[in-house]
């Protein structure tokens, strides 16, 4: 399974927005630097309009965590349904499982949630799946293994990770469910959608 293993904070300075998901004081302050200038503070010229899709897209990327075959394809699917795209498109990357075990707080981040789907410490429904771009249905029901919960380093930094659950899951202690879509009002992220559909409406 491809993805990035690289630097992240080189990531979000890149696209001058924290996409990490967690707070870092030592990334806020180096935002406005674009990596590669050697601690200068960056004069960033003024885009093209592609300039302007293709960062916002990769913005919205990166936030995923997610390979440009993978994301162009998501994208695809929301421009093929029925319903709004910007809806179609948060729905579809929101549901993803990866990001749902982040959502309800059973890991710090979307990249240690996909490290615990891939690992098998995931099940739905009561059975193991290992699979991060698993899209989960309404309904469904989300745990963390017994073998995982067991080592209590694992439990406590489930514990104390302390997040917002999102109006569209419900979590109680070590299990989960997503109880209806996601609103695109919902999801806090720094990303102008419209522009990301443009840039492949191309």
């Amino acid at each position: 399974m491809a993805r990035y293993t690289g630097p992240k904070h080189k990531l979000a300075r890149r696209e001058g927005v924290n996409i990490l998901g967690k707070t870092s004081q030592s990334l806020e302050r180096r935002l406005n630097v674009l990596p590669g200038s050697l601690g200068r503070r960056s004069r960033r010229s003024r885009p093209s309009e592609y300039g302007i899709q293709l960062r916002e897209k990769q913005k919205l990327k990166r936030i995923y965590g997610l390979m440009e075959k993978q994301f162009r394809k998501i994208v695809l699917e929301a421009q093929r349904m029925s319903e709004n795209t910007e809806e179609a498109l948060v729905q579809l990357l929101e549901s993803r499982l990866d990001n749902i075990v982040y959502r309800l707080g059973f890991a710090p981040s979307r990249p240690m949630a996909r490290q615990m789907v891939s690992h098998g410490h995931v099940q739905v429904n009561g059975k193991k799946l290992n699979i991060p771009s698993y899209k989960v249905k309404v309904g469904e029901k989300i745990a963390i293994s017994e073998k995982f919960t067991s080592n209590e380093f694992n439990k406590k930094t489930i514990e104390d990770n302390q997040v917002e659950v999102l109006p569209s899951l419900k979590k109680d202690k070590m299990t989960g469910e997503l109880v209806r879509l996601p609103k695109s009002e919902e999801i806090a992220n720094p990303v102008e959608y419209q522009l990301v559909i443009e840039f492949y409406s191309r």
